[in-house]
């Protein structure tokens, strides 16, 4: 799968397919504009891609400390709300590589 395969299923249909790992599955969600499951998924992931994809999550919520800390705990450099879109391609790109 591709981050654009990734992208055009999120956009186009009902559910995610059964094969996502949980982090594909919440950037899924993310872009399905289902918030609460993308942020319920991320929760759970207790690794520091979780963290990152966790920081997206809350940079789009418009919660900037808390998507700060997130940040923070991935290890990764803090990002903007301008650049969600760019986060959310890098986040799926590692992923999917």
């Amino acid at each position: 799968m591709t981050v654009d395969e990734l992208l055009a299923s999120a956009l186009s249909d009902a559910q995610p397919t059964s094969d996502l790992s949980p982090e594909l599955e919440s950037l899924w969600h993310t872009k399905a504009g289902n918030w609460d499951t993308a942020h319920d998924i991320a929760q759970d992931i207790k690794t520091p891609m979780g963290s990152w994809i966790h920081a997206l999550l809350h940079l789009i919520e418009g919660d900037i400390g808390n998507a700060g800390y997130w940040f923070n705990r991935s290890g990764r450099p803090t990002l903007t709300t301008n650049q969600i879109d760019s986060l959310w391609n890098e986040i799926a790109a590692e992923l999917l590589s």
